[in-house]
């Protein structure tokens, strides 16, 4: 089925999880490419991404000359541009070249690449992939132990499981692994931050959490007028107090979970579970509000069809009300 029009970039993004288990993975990469030469997206400098996703897809079921074709109409597509995104379309590139056998070519493409693995968190994650492609593990091996350990001498060790260092940190590991080396002391700290890392979704995954509080739009104005200290936890106004909602469910979305749903909040509600003497603008009781809505009924399911009713009550088509509020 071709794509429909106006793709966003979270359209994209879950074409890029659901496209390999398609039954037509290969017409999903053709039509990734009209919709970018067609002015199909709602972001016309989304053409790069969607180009490059269609060379990941033809790649992937071995079709090199029309992979390589498009991973080159997408470095095109960026043209002076120079950012993560550029970066990646060119690894794709160079590791097609690899795969259809033209080394030369692809080291060519690949070692300009090797100073922005300090400044893009997915560069150390294609370069490497695409020096795996072409039998250069040792080499990639040695990139990234240079950028880490020029990285970590700029800006030192990091305390969290996130930013560049962090994915330097990781791919170096899993490179290192891949060729039977002994661990070092960054291969320990990658294994540390990964387990914070792991700890952390498990935890974001078991609780509700007052993020998925939603207030309908009456509601919410009455919500910041008794309360104006919610501002910041649930945005200043509704536009923004949707948006932040829908970032957090791509987010747990992107994270595994499933079964997302808002949880309709409202004053009343919420100044019941709080009590004569609660204060509802503590985060805990937030808390405890969702987790006794999350056990009853009436949840939000999201995210709707596109062109459904869009899961804030506003009337107008997902696709066009808070859909593009993910960006």
């Amino acid at each position: 089925m071709p794509l429909k029009a106006d793709v966003t970039s979270a359209d994209l993004k879950s074409i890029r999880e659901s496209a390999l288990g398609a039954a037509d993975p290969l017409g999903i990469a053709a039509d990734l490419a009209e919709a970018a030469e067609a002015g199909r997206l709602a972001d016309p400098d989304d053409a790069g991404q969607a180009l490059t996703l269609a060379a990941e897809i033809a790649e992937s079921r071995s079709k090199l000359d029309a992979a390589l074709r498009y991973a080159s109409r997408a470095v095109e597509a960026y043209g002076d541009r120079s950012d993560g995104d550029v970066v990646n379309a060119k690894a794709v590139r160079a590791r097609i070249l690899f795969r259809a056998g033209r080394a030369d070519e692809a080291m060519a493409e690949v070692e300009p690449l090797r100073p922005q693995l300090t400044e893009y968190p997915d560069a150390a994650a294609y370069v490497s992939a695409a020096l795996a492609a072409g039998g250069q593990l040792k080499v990639a091996e040695e990139w990234l132990t240079e950028a880490l350990r020029s990285a970590l001498a700029s800006r030192g060790e990091p305390a969290e499981p996130e930013g560049v260092l962090f994915f330097l940190l990781q791919q170096r590991h899993r490179v290192r692994h891949a060729l039977g080396l002994q661990h070092d002391q960054h291969d320990n700290l990658a294994e540390k931050l990964e387990t914070r890392l792991a700890n952390a979704t498990a935890r974001a995954a078991e609780a509700p959490g007052d993020d998925l509080l939603f207030f309908p739009k009456p509601e919410f104005e009455a919500a910041l007028a008794k309360w104006p200290a919610l501002a910041p936890a649930y945005g200043a106004d509704w536009d923004e107090h949707r948006a932040h909602l829908e970032r957090e469910l791509v987010r747990l979305a992107g994270t595994g979970r499933a079964g997302l749903t808002l949880l309709p909040a409202t004053v009343a509600g919420l100044t019941a579970f709080a009590g004569g003497d609660g204060d509802a603008t503590d985060p805990k009781i937030r808390a405890g509000y969702a987790e006794r809505i999350a056990g009853g009924t009436g949840q939000i399911a999201w995210p709707p069809e596109r062109n459904g009713a869009c899961w804030c009550g506003s009337g107008l088509k997902y696709k066009k009300c808070c859909l593009p509020r993910s960006r």
